[in-house]
């Protein structure tokens, strides 16, 4: 008993030191809106900003090509060729894939 009561008389001196240790606690690093959090908001912000100008640019790049397919009509042959492998009666097409390769050199590995 009577080290609670030297322990409380002691503490009492130091009242409005632990009162702002413990608001500075409260505001920095525990609670919803404490400063981690908004440094993590904040972080997470920045990346959805940069994500956002990305999807920005695809869409521009895509919009441009939509534009040219719609006037072109050559330009609907070479994706036609280039992405689904469509060819002209009179040709031959030759696909070169490293994914073959890679096989080769895995088994060989083993």
């Amino acid at each position: 008993m009577k080290l609670g009561k030297t322990l409380m008389k002691y503490l009492s001196k130091f009242k409005y030191v632990i009162v702002i240790i413990l608001g500075t606690l409260l505001i920095t690093v525990i609670g919803e809106n404490s400063m981690l959090q908004r440094y993590r908001y904040a972080r997470q912000i920045s990346d959805l900003e940069d994500e956002i100008e990305k999807q920005e640019a695809r869409y521009v790049h895509d919009s441009l090509r939509l534009s040219e397919l719609e006037r072109d009509p050559e330009a609907i042959r070479k994706i036609a060729r280039e992405r689904y492998f469509m060819k002209a009666t009179d040709e031959d097409i030759y696909v070169f894939s490293d994914e073959l390769a890679e096989e080769g050199k895995d088994e060989t590995a083993q």
